[in-house]
């Protein structure tokens, strides 16, 4: 938007007191998240349950000097004012105005779940085929809305944006602000429904939004969809997609047996890999795959937009748990389709057993019997051994569980019952509605309690992973390095995760760490780049890929094969030595390895070598000269042993800057945990990792005093010092406090200050506004950035994250 405060207020008959002339480009409605103050006005909203105009002051206070409210705060002075009737119908009918005004192409998106990822996903695809704007977030209520169309600047040319309804009679509204070209009308489901009479009313509600649509996109599996859509817009150009292959788009083949999807659209075949293949993933995937091909995007490009796809943070979390548990923390929200998801997820842990805690279904309209009829079969086909029931609602059908099932009232009978604390080495999922507090629970059974957290997304890793994997051939395979921990990040959690989404190979520098991944249930073929003497009884007995890198190695391991008894030709992998004088065999040597090979029982699986400067475009030339050898050489021992193994040389940097030479596999490590040196690589990729902590304390440093060991800070002024609970025995290096180093706060940089202690250290936060105890300090994520926080350390990143301790507690979230 960019309209002046005289033509806002024509457009949405209000009044101005002050300077009409000043230009207003956004409008934001939270004083907290001001990110700037240029040609911003801040509006008041005033709904039922809260009045904006309490928070007028915070806003002026952080610059803003125009503000749009119901009334006039005559105490502060040099602002302008839009006083309005109604804050809300302000925003919808200034909305209405920008939107009618902006002839961008739009498609609109309703239902009951899907709407943000789908949304996402068609940003994704759609940013690089048209200047494209979308709904920040979820951004998709009677104020959320038309904040999100106002985003429309004359440069669009596509707007995406969804739109939800909680209660009768509110689409009507919204479909007044905004009519889409194309109607896209995602899975219907149980979220809001209690709030409707019905479903059929539900479904008239939501549809309401296609009243001037050319064109409608919908799920025709659900038969009630299907019936209305058609009855009420059968003279518009109608797409339904779907499971059934009554639908125009559905999948054709066996997705069970088959590798790929293959997807019908009219008498085209358009086939893909997906290994995501819960019914809600493809079911968004086939409504995506319709609105691009009404869009006139090309199949092969379809297939390519989908293989790069990045992941929707819906932030379940997995946790390490007391007595060798996992715990699933996923009580967020619970409806039907939110309970599959959380049951899907399971899946990916190969723990025999498991438990359930699992509340009232709250906000659904249904029959009871029914709805816990349906609960209890999800629930009994994943075979628990023990399901903890809470509610007044779902105790009443314990006898329809299968498992041993306890049932309590509340959360803190569970809690008192002491039944949680006697489970050992279970994954545990807790799964309830909000109002249960079963976050309780997980305060509980949590290994470690420090407000210092580790946060991994897991899906942001699948992201990067299949980034790189976009930039290589479909038959290239990948492995993925979890030494060190997963470079702090935790083998094993990783692991699982890269297996159950088909990683090739696994990486480990020294026998022990593949060996604790095999006792915990991973299959994965692991590689043991770095193998000791004294480990290859262990590696063999483990099945762990030893790399083998000189004759003295090789002869030895070769002995410990033929003592083991193991009467199959044992895979192992070799190492050729190209520039980086690390480990390898050389060129003149390759003769005497492949005689030796020959008359082994052994089999070389992949011959690869390492790059040494393929992060750093000042030494293209000694690159290439590595690639270059390392292809003469492999060649010269493949001809000889008359066998191909796998080829492999690249790691993350050489994925992306040398992908001619990616050979049969690639090595991926800090790539997959979202850092390159390639600047343009870097904005593809997603941020894995959070180190978070929070504010212990804050004090007021009176002019002269001192803050921390040996005196190194002293306050010229009254200063504001935060204490957070996080110190060198954590990771955090010494020598980067006294104000070289900075952590975030509230969206702001605050230099350490003092001596970092063993277990704490301090912080400026004079100049961050509204800051408290208990407020979230970043260490590093966004800002400072993991690099920024290594360029602080005067390291690497790969340092910094093999750095943080084990007392740091390692937090998974998964979409």
């Amino acid at each position: 938007m960019n309209y002046t405060v005289q033509e806002i207020a024509g457009i949405t008959n209000a009044q101005v007191i002050g300077n009409k002339d000043i230009v207003i480009k956004n409008i934001a409605f939270d004083s907290r998240i001001i990110y700037s103050t240029k040609n911003t006005a801040f509006i008041a909203i005033n709904t039922p349950k809260n009045s904006g105009e309490k928070f007028i002051e915070s806003a002026i206070d952080r610059g803003i000097n125009v503000i749009i409210s119901e009334h006039q705060h005559q105490q502060f002075e040099n602002i302008t004012w839009i006083v309005v009737e109604n804050s809300v119908e302000f925003l919808q009918k200034l909305a209405k105005y920008h939107f009618e005004h902006s002839h961008l192409q739009s498609i609109g998106i309703t239902g009951s779940n899907g709407k943000t990822i789908l949304k996402e996903w068609l940003y994704q695809c759609l940013w690089n085929e048209f200047p494209t704007v979308k709904s920040p977030k979820s951004f998709n209520s009677q104020i959320g809305l038309p904040l999100s169309l106002l985003q429309i600047n004359d440069s669009h040319k596509l707007g995406i944006f969804e739109v939800g309804i909680s209660n009768p009679h509110e689409m009507e509204k919204l479909e007044n602000i905004f009519h889409p070209e194309i109607g896209l009308l995602t899975h219907i489901g149980t979220a809001h429904a209690a709030n409707f009479q019905s479903e059929e009313e539900l479904i008239d509600e939501k549809i309401t939004l296609f009243k001037d649509s050319k064109v409608i996109i919908y799920n025709g599996d659900h038969p009630l969809v299907d019936q209305k859509i058609k009855e009420l817009y059968s003279s518009k150009k109608l797409i339904s997609y779907g499971f059934k292959d009554g639908n125009q788009v559905f999948i054709k083949n066996n997705i069970s047996r088959e590798e790929n999807i293959i997807v019908e659209y009219g008498n085209e075949e358009i086939s893909f890999p997906v290994h995501q293949r819960d019914e809600a993933t493809l079911t968004n995937a086939l409504a995506l795959i319709t609105v691009l091909k009404e869009l006139g995007i090309e199949n092969e490009k379809i297939v390519e937009k989908i293989n790069a796809l990045k992941a929707v943070e819906m932030r379940l979390e997995a946790i390490e748990g007391i007595k060798g548990n996992i715990v699933i923390n996923d009580s967020f929200n619970l409806d039907l389709d939110s309970l599959k998801t959380a049951l899907q997820f399971l899946n990916e842990y190969n723990k025999p057993q498991k438990s359930l805690v699992l509340t009232d279904i709250v906000g659904v309209n249904s029959n009871s019997q029914e709805l816990y009829e349906e609960v209890s079969e999800l629930v009994n086909e994943q075979k628990f051994d023990t399901v903890f029931l809470i509610g007044d609602e779902i105790t009443k059908f314990e006898e329809l569980f299968k498992a041993a099932t306890f049932t309590f009232i509340n959360t803190q009978e569970l809690i008192e019952s002491k039944h949680l604390t006697e489970i050992n080495n279970q994954i545990i999922l807790l799964k309830g509605a909000r109002k249960f507090e079963i976050e309780k629970l997980k305060d509980i059974l949590e290994l470690r309690k420090h407000d210092t957290v580790l946060e991994i997304n897991l899906n942001a890793i699948l992201h990067n992973i299949n980034y790189h994997k976009s930039l290589l051939k479909p038959t290239t395979k990948m492995m993925a390095m979890v030494k060190a921990n997963a470079y702090g990040l935790g083998s094993y959690e990783i692991s699982e995760f890269l297996q159950h989404h088909h990683i090739d190979y696994l990486g480990v520098a020294y026998a022990d760490e593949g060996v604790e991944l095999r006792k915990k249930g991973i299959t994965t073929p692991i590689v043991v780049m770095n193998p000791e003497q004294h480990s290859y009884k262990t590696i063999i007995e483990y099945n762990l890929e030893p790399e083998l890198y000189s004759f003295r190695v090789l002869e030895l391991f070769y002995e410990a094969v033929q003592k083991s008894g193991y009467d199959k030709k044992y895979p192992i992998h070799i190492k050729l030595e190209t520039g980086m004088h690390r480990l390898g065999f050389k060129g003149p040597e390759l003769d005497e390895l492949s005689e030796t090979l020959l008359h082994k029982n052994l089999k070389v699986q992949s011959i690869l070598s390492h790059l040494s400067s393929s992060d750093m475009p000042e030494e293209k030339d000694f690159t290439l000269q590595q690639l270059n050898i390392f292809d003469k050489n492999s060649s010269y021992l493949v001809g000889k042993l008359g066998y191909r193994p796998i080829l492999h040389i690249l790691n993350s940097s050489g994925i992306t800057s040398y992908t001619d030479h990616q050979h049969d596999m690639v090595r991926i490590g800090i790539g997959m945990i979202g850092e390159s040196p390639n600047s343009e690589i870097q904005k593809q990729l997603r941020s894995v990792v959070s180190f978070k902590t929070v504010i212990s304390q804050i004090s007021s440093v009176e002019n002269g005093e001192s803050v921390g060991y040996s005196r190194k800070f002293k306050a010229d002024h009254t200063t504001k010092i935060a204490t957070i609970p996080v110190g060198y025995a954590d990771g955090i290096p010494r020598l980067i406090g006294n104000q070289i180093g900075s952590l975030g706060v509230n969206k702001n940089l605050a230099p350490i200050v003092g001596n970092i202690c063993m277990d704490m250290m301090m912080i400026n936060v004079d100049h961050i506004a509204n800051v408290k105890e208990g407020d979230t300090v970043v260490i590093f994520n966004a800002h400072p950035s993991l690099k920024e926080f290594a360029s602080y350390c005067k390291t690497i990143t790969y340092e910094v994250l093999t750095s943080i301790s084990p007392r740091v507690k390692r937090i998974y979230i998964k979409d």
